[in-house]
């Protein structure tokens, strides 16, 4: 069944005119994030009964063990988060503070290998594993009646491909998702330019290879991986073959979320920067069914959304957890008041009122 919403539609983001470029966008985030809170851990197994996977959550209030059936109600905003991501990442941090702030649980449901847990088998993650995410959502479910899931970048793509693939038997209410490769073939063509290869690659591919060395595996492919520079070469000898992909171009094909973007049967809220240097092809109106919305930004990076904040009064977020004295750098939404997280924030609230108006 299709579940309509109201428009989402909030004002533009405008960074200043020495904060468009959309590498600064990119990158400078990851140094003005508030420190990371204090998770509770509980660690369970993935999908394949192999490796051990990390949940970090950040509780709003003590939750206690269902009994007689009853399930805690309320909401909990489930992270999946992107390449070598974890509950560390700066997109995390903030969202786990806004979240908080709101009085909602929060929880970051690491891929395998990611969160300071080594994988176990044979599988490592990779952006189409649709049934890990469904897991890792059956988990949560067990004790959370209502849950509303997030996924950047890597984690958006596999988030998204979920909603489409699983259609009516999504474990979650509602979906944002941002900065996600949607077509992983011309976001791997994307990040063959100069910039991004010189710039991004070395950032992403360094320790994926470190990981992978630490696998059970042949001379020759050791010396493959090892001659890898650039993550298509890597999705080629590793990530495909070893998650049952003929090649780097099965891989593309067959995960990304595009083609699923049409079956979406639940509420799903799809945010991206028309300059982020990352994610190739997006999504238009023509590829998605009514229960998505596109919010398509002219800047942004990737996970970025920065802009200037001089230190007045007219200017500070009241969910602020960073400190504020001096005039710094700041995610935003529309009128650059709010953190990234807050865009985020704003769509779960959207998600929420159109669950429970069911409009």
């Amino acid at each position: 069944m299709s579940t309509s919403t109201k428009p989402f539609s909030p004002a533009p983001f405008k960074p200043p005119f020495w904060l468009t470029n959309p590498h600064l966008q990119s990158i400078l985030p990851k140094f003005f994030c508030a420190k990371a809170p204090t998770y509770r851990r509980v660690v369970e197994k993935d999908s394949l009964d192999e490796s051990d996977i990390a949940y970090d959550f950040y509780d709003a209030h003590p939750v206690e063990a269902s009994k007689d059936g009853e399930l805690e109600q309320t909401p909990l905003i489930v992270l999946f988060h992107g390449m070598e991501g974890s509950s560390d990442s700066h997109y995390a941090r903030a969202l786990a503070y806004q979240m908080h702030t709101q009085g909602w649980h929060f929880v970051v449901a690491h891929f395998r290998s990611c969160g300071g847990i080594p994988a176990s088998g044979t599988v490592f993650y990779n952006a189409g594993d649709t049934d890990e995410v469904h897991h890792a959502l059956q988990n949560l479910h067990e004790q959370y009646a209502n849950i509303y899931a997030v996924g950047v970048s890597l984690g958006g793509n596999a988030l998204a491909k979920y909603m489409g693939e699983y259609e009516d038997k999504v474990l979650c209410k509602g979906a944002v998702v941002i900065s996600a490769p949607v077509d992983m073939s011309s976001a791997a063509i994307t990040m063959h330019s100069f910039l991004s290869h010189r710039i991004y690659t070395p950032y992403l591919l360094n320790p994926i290879i470190k990981k992978a060395l630490a696998n059970d595996l042949t001379q020759d492919e050791i010396n493959s991986i090892k001659a890898a520079n650039r993550i298509s070469d890597f999705d080629d000898i590793f990530t495909a073959p070893r998650h049952g992909y003929r090649s780097k171009n099965d891989y593309y094909h067959t995960a990304s979320a595009m083609p699923y973007l049409r079956n979406v049967t639940h509420p799903l809220l799809l945010i991206s920067a028309k300059d982020d240097p990352f994610i190739g092809f997006t999504a238009t109106p023509n590829d998605v069914s009514e229960s998505v919305t596109i919010l398509d930004t002219a800047h942004g990076g990737h996970i970025g959304y920065l802009r200037y904040r001089s230190d007045n009064g007219q200017s500070k977020s009241k969910s602020s957890v960073t400190d504020d004295k001096s005039p710094r750098l700041q995610n935003s939404i529309s009128t650059g008041y709010l953190k990234l997280s807050a865009l985020i924030l704003i769509g779960l609230v959207w998600l929420l009122l159109a669950n429970l108006l069911k409009v």
